[in-house]
């Protein structure tokens, strides 16, 4: 799986763990759709707590990157406070 791809790096409010309960069922949908349709290849949270998140998009189209942030529910409800669209070169992968 080499070639261009894009990291989304979130941050996420202090209390995220309290807070994401209600939107997290669609926050994973999306994911998995986006997963399902061959856009994104990898997503998680980033720390214990998790203090963020890091989403693998293929490609290098940084609209396509926006548009998945601008409507994940976690965005929506105000429980990411910044973001950063990363180009990402993959030279090796298993």
């Amino acid at each position: 799986m080499t070639g261009p791809h894009l990291l989304v790096l979130y941050d996420y409010v202090e209390d995220i763990v309290e807070r994401r309960a209600p939107h997290r069922e669609a926050h994973l949908a999306r994911i998995g759709e986006w997963i399902e349709a061959g856009r994104m290849t990898m997503a998680g949270a980033l720390g214990q707590p998790p203090t963020g998140a890091a989403f693998v998009l293929r490609g290098d189209d940084a609209a396509e990157a926006e548009r998945f942030a601008e409507g994940d529910p976690y965005v929506l409800a105000g429980l990411v406070t910044g973001r950063r669209i990363i180009p990402w070169t993959v030279v090796a992968s298993a």
